[in-house]
């Protein structure tokens, strides 16, 4: 079974949970972007949470599936048309054998999710099947889908013979906002922030500007004071710069104390930028939900606050698969 790609939409790709265990090295650990928008679909397609799904960036792809099939839609809000009517996202859909399903314009956040009974059974690589661009591994040969590409599809049973949900409690559902706070904790190098540096950098409105990507995303706003230094031999004369460093997912950089740079699942793995705090785990995903133009402030949390975040997180998923998987 296979989608043939009619049209291939702006950047579509194939993701999964991601690929750990290589940051070392420099691959990073990729996945879907929106990994709760994206678990969600699996659970509505009668899926594992680890299946390989379609990420769609702002325009979603026109495919025709070649044989029966149980899809689902969800993430950024965007208009499911199959055969040219109108469906539903955030519910299971069944397609028939030639049925061709396209998209219209998203009305918030930047990306959806097409999950397909039987995961995108595209090869393992390192341990995923995520599309890693930069690297050109993973995916349908490690890049966006083209026009004539057949996506090919895994066997469709679900996995313990179970039925799964017809559609997702609108109470779990993420939501699209255009005004967001985002949870940091400071570190490893916001001592080299001025009081008052940190006082900007937690007390501003940032704008997510539209240089956004699965590599990074930049906001605008008032400049930053770093303390004055000497820069040591191997810096850069940014003050901004350090000598260099591992990056954790997640870490903020302001380069020259403007625009900062938080870095998201196909960041690289280290550097010369001085990382002035880190967004916790649990808002990852809200990250990702937010289109250029959202404002957005940092929000300075405990480790404990992190934890209880992340918790949360697990039990959404409970609510899902039934476990804390």
């Amino acid at each position: 079974m296979a989608f043939e790609i009619l049209e291939p939409g702006l950047a579509t790709t194939v993701q999964d949970r991601g690929r750990f265990g290589y940051y070392n090295v420099g691959i990073p650990q990729g996945g879907a972007m929106d990994a709760l928008s994206a678990e969600m679909a699996n659970a509505l397609a009668g899926n594992t949470p680890a299946e390989a799904v379609l990420e769609c960036t702002y325009m979603g792809p026109r495919f025709r599936t070649d044989d029966a099939a149980v899809i689902a839609v969800t993430g950024a809000p965007v208009d499911v048309k199959v055969n040219g009517g109108a469906r539903g996202e955030w519910s299971r859909l069944e397609l028939d054998a030639g049925d061709e399903v396209s998209f219209g314009i998203l009305r918030g956040g930047t990306r959806f999710y097409i999950a397909v009974r039987g995961g995108i059974d595209v090869p393992v690589v390192l341990g995923s099947r995520s599309t890693y661009g930069l690297g050109g591994i993973g995916g349908l040969g490690g890049r966006p889908l083209r026009a004539g590409d057949l996506v090919p599809v895994g066997n469709g049973a679900a996995p313990d013979g179970s039925e799964p949900p017809q559609e997702i409690d609108p109470g779990l559902r993420p939501v699209f906002e255009k005004e967001v706070s985002v949870r940091v904790m400071p570190g490893l190098y916001d001592h080299r922030l001025t009081a008052r540096g940190m006082e900007t950098l937690l007390g501003a409105t940032w704008t997510l500007t539209p240089v956004a990507d699965r590599t990074g995303l930049r906001y605008s706003g008032p400049e930053v004071e770093w303390e004055p230094r000497q820069q040591p031999f191997g810096a850069g004369s940014d003050p901004s710069n350090i000598v260099d460093a591992g990056y954790a997912v997640g870490s903020i950089q302001i380069p020259g104390g403007k625009e900062p740079i938080v870095l998201h699942r196909d960041a690289v793995s280290g550097g010369g930028y001085a990382m002035v705090a880190t967004v916790i785990s649990a808002d990852m995903d809200l990250l990702a939900r937010s289109a250029p133009g959202t404002k957005t402030r940092f929000r300075s949390v405990s480790m404990d606050e992190a934890l209880a975040a992340r918790a949360h997180q697990r039990s959404l998923r409970a609510r899902l698969w039934g476990s804390g998987d």
